[in-house]
């Protein structure tokens, strides 16, 4: 396999659409263009069963459904980009505070839903390969450290969890045998949330190929933490790794004008002191180019070769009128608090008005081999 130097850009056909436009050096260019001029050779989509009401209104933060997700992978191939699919086996955001299960799926028991798991994921690969646009790795669930499809597959109920893995997994292999397919959990610093996972997993569990971790430095520990913990399960699992989610902001400044909201009206990472208190990097521009830096390093010192690659999360996800983590509706569906602007402008590598950030010279630049 490659090295992958990847990017989530899962929510650009909706900023696009409301306007966004992007450069590099002044010039106006595509954003994918721009980054695969940075050395960028993968993309990673997340893809939502359902993401609307039951009267058609979109739960935005891209509204990811198949559709979008078949056009945003069919430009991206057309780039030469490898592209990994991410399923949420949700309608919306899953993350390991929420698997919430689809509402065509709801009221299922525990055998429904592997068949349910495994036809979605056969369906929707088999439909993307129809449509010139099957990836070129998948990932079986969205950070999947407490579960998926709550409460049946919630740990520590690892059995029932584990069969719903498995169905996803055979969904896949029922189109594509040889797919690499990635298992994701978050808290990437957590040596021994992995070790009790994956030891579990291991069990039961169908062969997959590649470890997905999350790291972001105001909630996943040390960088000490992530480099013993990648070192450590690389040679304990012999699977290769991949640093599925990761970011750093470049600013505090806030963008509230830029989505046309009041500062109260939202919550983003930009204001939140707490969230910065925790980081040994400075949130600027070259606090950014030096954390990726040291990222990098982390995944090149990997034992046995095995850290193949990286997606930073969002990286286009500038702030615009209309974008953000969730719609009203959204809000009412997930019984959560608003509002629902951007959040995580100031973690993008370009800057609100889309310029190309320096930290992309630190993607162009490092040599992994």
């Amino acid at each position: 396999m490659d090295f992958l130097k990847g990017m989530d850009l899962s929510t650009l056909k909706e900023v696009e659409a409301l306007g966004g436009k992007f450069y590099d050096k002044g010039v106006e260019k595509d954003v994918v263009d721009i980054l695969k001029s940075y050395g960028v050779n993968a993309v990673r989509l997340r893809i939502w069963n359902d993401p609307y009401t039951e009267d058609g209104k979109p739960y935005g933060a891209g509204t990811n459904d198949l559709p979008t997700t078949i056009e945003l992978a069919r430009r991206m191939l057309g780039k030469g980009m490898e592209v990994l699919l991410d399923f949420h086996y949700s309608d919306f955001w899953a993350d390991p505070g929420k698997q919430r299960v689809p509402k065509a799926w709801q009221g299922m028991n525990l055998e429904q839903l592997e068949n349910a798991v495994y036809e979605y994921t056969k369906e929707t690969l088999e439909s993307m390969k129809r449509e010139g646009a099957m990836p070129t790795l998948v990932q079986v669930g969205n950070e999947i450290t407490n579960g998926i499809l709550w409460p049946y597959g919630q740990t520590p109920d690892y059995d029932s969890l584990i069969r719903l893995i498995n169905a996803g997994i055979k969904g896949v292999r029922a189109v594509d045998l040889d797919i690499p397919i990635m298992l994701h959990l978050d808290n990437g610093g957590n040596n021994a949330l992995y070790r009790e996972w994956f030891d579990h997993y291991m069990e039961k569990g169908e062969d997959f190929q590649i470890i997905g971790l999350s790291y972001y430095p105001f909630w996943h520990g040390s960088m000490e933490g992530l480099r013993n913990n990648m070192n450590d399960i690389a040679v304990r699992y012999g699977k290769e790794l991949m640093i599925a989610e990761v970011s750093m902001g470049f600013t505090m400044e806030d963008y509230a004008s830029y989505e046309k909201l009041e500062p109260h009206q939202r919550k983003g990472m930009a204001t939140r002191q707490e969230v910065v208190d925790k980081i040994d990097y400075p949130m600027t521009k070259d606090g950014q180019k030096q954390f990726l830096t040291d990222i990098f390093n982390i995944i090149k010192q990997v034992p046995e070769n095995k850290g193949r690659g990286y997606f930073y999360w969002e990286a286009a996800w500038i702030p615009i009128a209309g974008s953000g983590w969730a719609s009203d509706e959204a809000i009412a569906y997930m019984k959560e608090k608003g509002p629902g602007g951007n959040e995580w402008a100031n973690q993008a590598l370009f800057d609100y008005d889309g310029n190309a950030l320096p930290a992309l010279e630190v993607v162009r630049d490092f040599e992994f081999n």
